[in-house]
């Protein structure tokens, strides 16, 4: 059995669609502009992984996520004919992302895992943006690490093997728990264990990965099938 659990967050543990969706509408709304919250929350989630291979090829220098979800939000709001808005807004708005959902088998798979194992985010996410979501969900962390203690995004090695050597364990000792075959393809690549969560809906109804693409030593429905299949 590992001994610490490292968790992607963003559509493993949370449900960023149908939030941002939902905050979008909440903030936008009384502004006047009446848009497809889910197709805006869509784009802007598109905006994720090109904005993050500028940084990871080299191209710009490391910045935490939440400047990244700024960044992105300026480009998509023309597509959607949003302009004019105040700093406070923009502001707010990029701030969704601290107020995002966990799907309903988090908080009991999290409770039970956490009474045999050593229990971290490791996120493309910055810190403050890590202890937002545990606050609101109730994530009971023993230490937040991914991105921003790497200094990269995933799924480049360093940010599984510093999560590594933060809880001074061996990449065997700890298992990459996520909903995407590619994050735990690249974990085990170095050397980490790998547990797949199925969340079939995470980009819309039936657009997620029901079973991982690729060997992995634990697949799992929820986090509670999770918890029991590592004996918590």
């Amino acid at each position: 059995m590992p001994k610490a659990l490292f968790f992607d967050v963003f559509g493993t543990l949370v449900d960023w669609r149908t939030s941002i969706a939902r905050e979008s509408e909440r903030i936008l709304k009384p502004l006047g502009h009446l848009i497809d919250w889910l197709a805006f929350a869509d784009a802007w989630r598109g905006e994720y992984q090109p904005a993050m291979e500028e940084i990871r090829s080299g191209q710009l220098p490391f910045c935490r996520l939440d400047v990244l979800h700024r960044r992105n939000l300026e480009r998509i709001l023309p597509r959607f004919k949003i302009s004019g808005l105040s700093e406070d807004t923009l502001r707010r708005l990029n701030l969704a992302w601290h107020r995002l959902d966990a799907w309903p088998d988090v908080a009991p798979g999290m409770a039970r895992l956490k009474q045999r194992y050593w229990l971290a985010p490791v996120s493309n996410g910055n810190i403050s943006l890590m202890v937002g979501l545990a606050r609101r969900n109730n994530l009971p962390w023993d230490a937040i690490l991914g991105s921003e203690i790497a200094g990269d995004f995933k799924p480049k090695p360093r940010v599984y093997l510093s999560a590594c050597e933060a809880f001074d364990l061996a990449p065997g000792d700890c298992m990459m728990v996520a909903a995407h075959s590619n994050d735990l393809a690249h974990a085990a690549k170095s050397g980490l264990r790998t547990g797949h969560i199925a969340r079939p809906n995470e980009h819309g109804p039936g657009k997620g990965e029901t079973a991982p693409t690729v060997a992995v030593d634990v697949a799992a429905s929820s986090l509670e099938d999770l918890a029991h299949k590592l004996g918590a």
